[in-house]
């Protein structure tokens, strides 16, 4: 029995051949823009796409192992603590429309889906941290990929960002390393956001009357969709850029890198 259970545990804890694969390609494709190989936009695309991947593994892996933490034992048998994104509750949600998010509009939104059994858990800061760990892993890549980018590092003068006709004094890997980041940070202020549906909201919850709880938990399923429209297609998606300028700016990094980034980043676009 011992035994038996000590394997079972081990797999519950075993990393996933997916994540290892996204890991990768994120590896991979940095390499093949820091030599030169292959089409450099779409090196790009590659690059950002995987590390948004691992981001969002590691993100859910956050909500779960804390709520490990807090009681919820059921975590580790639902897979969730495999960093294997097939495993989460929806994997629409959780991969496939942030993805869609950044592709569209270059937005940095994580969906949402480990599915906590919440009874188990006693006590409303238990909560509040399940719910704060999934965006302070995207505050902590925010700061590795913001002093990367803010200490030239990958940077190479003599490979520049080409786009169209035009070729910018910095290289694409640079550019690229430059755009996660911007993701990576309008990620965390976003999901961070008091709005039905996201973390922001889930932090604060445990803290609200049954009565209010009741009365906004329909509205759940449609806020993240409602923060990517007013992000996309109003003066909010202006702010937030100037918000994450501002904090680029903190850091010594410079926005622009990321707008390259992301047209870069667009290699369907002529420009």
């Amino acid at each position: 029995m011992t035994y038996a259970s000590t394997g079972q545990r081990s797999a519950e804890n075993r990393v996933s051949p997916i994540f290892l694969a996204m890991a990768a390609i994120l590896v991979a494709s940095g390499f093949a823009l820091a030599t030169g190989w292959g089409n450099a936009r779409f090196g790009v695309f590659l690059f950002v796409v995987a590390g948004w991947m691992v981001s969002l593994c590691l993100h859910e892996y956050a909500h779960a192992r804390t709520a490990l933490a807090g009681g919820d034992i059921t975590v580790g048998t639902k897979g969730y603590l495999t960093l294997n994104p097939l495993k989460y509750g929806h994997v629409v949600l959780s991969f496939v429309l942030p993805v869609v998010f950044v592709i569209m509009g270059g937005i940095g939104l994580p969906g949402g889906a480990v599915y906590i059994e919440r009874d188990r858990i006693a006590g409303r800061l238990k909560h509040s941290l399940i719910s704060a760990a999934g965006p302070l892993v995207n505050v902590a890549f925010g700061v590795v990929t913001l002093v990367l980018v803010s200490g030239g590092w990958f940077n190479d003068a003599d490979t520049p960002s080409v786009i169209g006709e035009y070729a910018f004094p910095v290289s694409p890997l640079a550019s690229g390393l430059a755009f996660l980041a911007y993701l990576q940070v309008t990620a965390a202020i976003l999901n961070l956001l008091p709005v039905p549906g996201l973390d922001g909201y889930g932090i604060i919850e445990p803290w609200l009357s049954y009565r209010t709880r009741r009365a906004v938990a329909p509205y759940a399923p449609y806020g993240m969709l409602l923060l990517f429209a007013l992000m996309w297609q109003s003066e909010v998606g202006r702010w937030m850029y100037d918000l994450v300028s501002w904090i680029f700016d903190l850091f010594g990094a410079d926005v622009r890198y990321s707008d390259i980034g992301h047209a870069m980043f667009s290699f369907w676009k002529d420009y």
